[in-house]
Order: C-alpha cells, then structure tokens, then sequence
C-alpha cells in the first residue's frame, strides 16, 4: 500500500474513533448536569483535566511553543469555548441524543465555512452532506409537539453546530503548519481559562456553588476523567493531527458519525440515570449518516474503479 494511501486510511480511522469518543462525552456531560455540575464548573473543570494531561505529553515529548502555532492554537480555542458553552448549556434544556443529532449537522455548515474560505467541494462530500442532513431531520423531529419539539437547548445547539463548522474548517488550515500537540494544549488551556474566568463571574447557581455535593460522587469524576482525558486531550490532539491529511468536508462527514454514537449510548442506559428510547424513524436516520459517511469515503473510490471499466467497454 502506497504511504500516501495508508496515511489518509489511518486518517480516516483516527477521526471516525474520535467521533465515537465524542458520542459518549454527551451522556457523560448530561450525567454530570444532572448530579450538580454548572455549566462553568463542569467545562472549567474537563479542561483544566484536559490541558494537564496535553501540558504533561508537551513537556514529555519536549515541544516546542512558536509563536505562529499558539496564535493558531488561540483562535481555535476562542471558537471552542463558544461552541462548548452554547452545546453544554443546551444540553439543560434537551435530550442528550437531539443534542448530538442537532450539534451532526456541522456535517451541512463545514463545506459552507469551506466554500467561504476557497476550499474544493468534491461532489461525493456534497452529496453525503444532503444525506446526513435528510438524516439529521429524522433524528431530530419530534411529531405531536409544538414546533417539532424544536426548544431552547436545541436553538443554542444549532449555534454550536455552526461553530463546529469554522472548527474543523480552521482546523484543517492551521494544522498544516502548525503542530498537533500545540494546537490541542492552547485550544484546551484557552477553553479552561475563558470557562474560569467567565465561571468566577457568575452568580449562583451558575457558578461553582453547590460543585461540592457533585464531586463527592464517584461518577461525577469518572465521567469527568473520560472527558477531560479521552474527549479533550487524546481527542482534540488526533483532530489537530489528522485533519491535516483529510479535507475540511471529509473530516465533518466522518465526524457526523458522533450523534449515532451519542444515541447508541444514550438509549443503552449504560450511564447511569439516562436512558432514552428512538423511533424507527430516528433509528433510520442514524443509519441515514453511516450510508453519508460510506457515500463521500467510497463514493470516489468506486468512480476511480470505474472509470477503467468504461474507458475499456468504449474502447472495445
């Protein structure tokens, strides 16, 4: 197998894991709302976890911090900790698989922040995009109620979908000049630091009053570690990393794998207090965004098979 060709398949491997890992930090994070947390002292407390743990892989692996790489690693954190916040705050108001469904559709605004930005948009990474969206839409209605169920949550969702967008599309122009591990350290450090200060501002019960009673249970802390170790750290280092051998388009398609990951989890029951129940309409939504997945991964693999065939029948 060609270097070039192994390199993009561990690419596309790597990114579709992470959604999987980020599928599970919505129940952990509704786990940690519904024990206490504040939406500041959970968030402050996931990346102070998750910049400790980058801080400690820079020191070990001896990275150097050049200025052009933190100034990167700045804007993606001030886009970060706005897209956290709205999704986190949201996720008080709506249920944690409509959370991860509506925060998929960065799968439609990504190519848009990519076409404002002079990107190429493959008609394979179109098409899956008009795929998950159909499927996002049977994931998300909920008919009988007012507005399809639309609330809240789900407004300040869709927000952090669209800044999920400018991420992965800053992402994937920073990281390929910029290093991985700087850009996942000061993206996350930005994220905690904006969460604390922000946090000490806030009155109760915004602030950190009443943290005390959330920490003493032992869930709290290991739904924290799984989000500041795997969902922050380890995640946002493969992001950094990977995206920088996979378009912007491609990468938002991969990821929207997350919110079927969220619902798989969310309707398990396997974290504690949350268990939720889908439709066969939602289920096939949710199969709606692998078959977009499949369509822009395989879609130019089998045209490129393809061609030859025709090229030969012609010829012939």
């Amino acid at each position: 197998m060609p270097e070039s060709r192994a390199s993009h398949l561990i690419a596309v491997f790597s990114m579709a894991a992470i959604a999987a890992v980020w599928g599970g930090g919505f129940p952990a994070t509704k786990y940690c709302l519904q024990a206490g947390l504040s939406v500041g002292a959970l968030l402050t407390l996931r990346f102070a976890i998750g910049t400790l743990g980058l801080g400690l892989m820079l020191v070990f692996l001896k990275v150097p911090l050049r200025r052009r790489e933190v100034l990167d690693g700045l804007w993606l954190g001030l886009v970060l900790v706005t897209l956290f916040w709205l999704q986190t705050d949201g996720l008080r108001f709506t249920t944690t698989s409509k959370s991860g469904f509506i925060t998929g559709l960065y799968v439609i605004f990504t190519p848009m922040v990519a076409l404002l930005v002079g990107d190429r948009l493959r008609p394979s990474h179109g098409l899956g995009a008009l795929v998950a969206l159909l499927g996002l839409a049977l994931l998300v209605r909920e008919p009988g109620l007012a507005w399809g169920g639309w609330n809240r949550g789900d407004s300040e969702t869709l927000l952090a979908a669209v800044g999920c967008g400018f991420h992965i599309v800053m992402t994937s122009h920073f990281s390929r000049r910029s290093s991985g591990w700087v850009l996942a350290f000061v993206q996350v450090a930005v994220t905690g630091a904006v969460s604390l200060v922000v946090t000490l501002m806030l009155p109760a019960p915004f602030g950190f009053q009443g943290a005390g009673t959330a920490l003493s249970q032992a869930g709290t802390w290991v739904s924290l570690g799984f989000m500041g170790i795997l969902a922050t750290s380890l995640a946002f280092y493969v992001q950094s990393a990977m995206q920088a051998r996979l378009g912007a388009t491609e990468s938002g398609i991969l990821l929207s794998t997350e919110p079927v990951w969220t619902a798989a989890i969310a309707v398990s029951g396997l974290v504690p207090g949350i268990r939720e129940h889908l439709s066969p309409l939602q289920l096939m939504g949710g199969l709606l965004i692998l078959a977009a997945t499949l369509v822009t991964e395989l879609g130019p693999r089998l045209l490129r098979r393809l061609a030859p065939i025709e090229a030969e029948d012609t010829i012939g």
